[in-house]
């Protein structure tokens, strides 16, 4: 753990420009709403968006789930975000849980979920925020808000339906049914299927063929990559030549050139 990280529910790790966030809370199957990994969440983009030490991120679940999303013992509970009347409700949502997609839009650096077990809920759409997402065989992922009788309200409806299109991520939605890993391939959802024990070996690997890269260039990709999905195209390109101009002025460029020229 790093001295100026301090988490709670999970811990966090850097190899080689690879940081690994883990979710340490088994015994509610990682859950998202009831624990700290939230808080846990924010102060790791918060690091890494202060630090240029990371450049690729990878989140994980240790024990047996990805993550389970919102605690359903705490559904049962007073005085959790979950209850009261309609405005403090919904206040606890955009200033708890709603934190996560927002931190997750905002992270400078390309991240890989590694799902080792079910991602149920709000687990599932912490998956699909990430860029990647790599999972095991033994995982599946649900939507299933509405097996609950409640919505996406971490905006989960938003995010799937830009991987796998309004139709598909409509039919997930309003059935929560299983996905299994071999599905979720087929529907692009993920980028491979692993054996269990490669999972982590092979999310690092994949990690690592990024981290290698200029760790700036990196991030102005990135940025240009979320970019391109949101503006009109000449407002693109605008910011395209200036990240350029940046780029062809910066040491990275500088160096590549030398190595290219070095290996002729």
């Amino acid at each position: 753990m790093l001295k100026n990280l301090k988490l709670i529910d999970s811990k966090f790790s850097i190899v080689n420009k690879v940081g690994i966030l883990t979710f340490c809370r088994n015994d509610i199957r990682n859950a998202l709403t009831g624990s700290c990994i939230i808080n846990d969440i924010i102060k790791t983009v918060e690091y890494i968006n202060k630090n240029n030490t990371v450049s690729v991120l990878i989140i994980t679940g240790e024990g047996k789930a990805f993550s389970s999303g919102g605690n359903i013992k705490e559904m049962f509970k007073k005085n959790t975000s979950f209850s009261g009347p309609v405005e403090e409700v919904e206040k606890k949502y955009r200033y708890g849980i709603q934190q996560i997609p927002l931190y997750m839009e905002k992270i400078e650096i390309p991240t890989i979920a590694a799902i080792n077990g079910p991602a149920v809920g709000a687990g599932f759409d912490l998956a699909c925020m990430c860029d990647f997402r790599i999972m095991s065989n033994n995982a599946f992922l649900a939507e299933s808000f509405i097996n609950l009788g409640i919505i996406p309200g971490d905006g989960g409806a938003f995010f799937l339906q830009k991987l796998i299109g309004y139709q598909k991520a409509a039919e997930l939605t309003l059935t929560g049914r299983k996905v299994s890993a071999s599905e979720a391939l087929e529907l692009g959802l993920i980028l491979k299927k692993v054996d269990p024990n490669q999972l982590l070996k092979e999310a690092e690997k994949f990690a690592n063929e990024i981290a290698k890269k200029p760790k700036n260039t990196i991030r102005y990709t990135k940025r240009l990559l979320k970019m391109g999905a949101k503006l009109p195209l000449k407002e693109f390109l605008d910011f395209c030549a200036l990240f350029q101009g940046i780029s062809h002025n910066h040491k990275e460029h500088k160096n590549a050139l030398k190595n290219i020229k070095r290996k002729k």
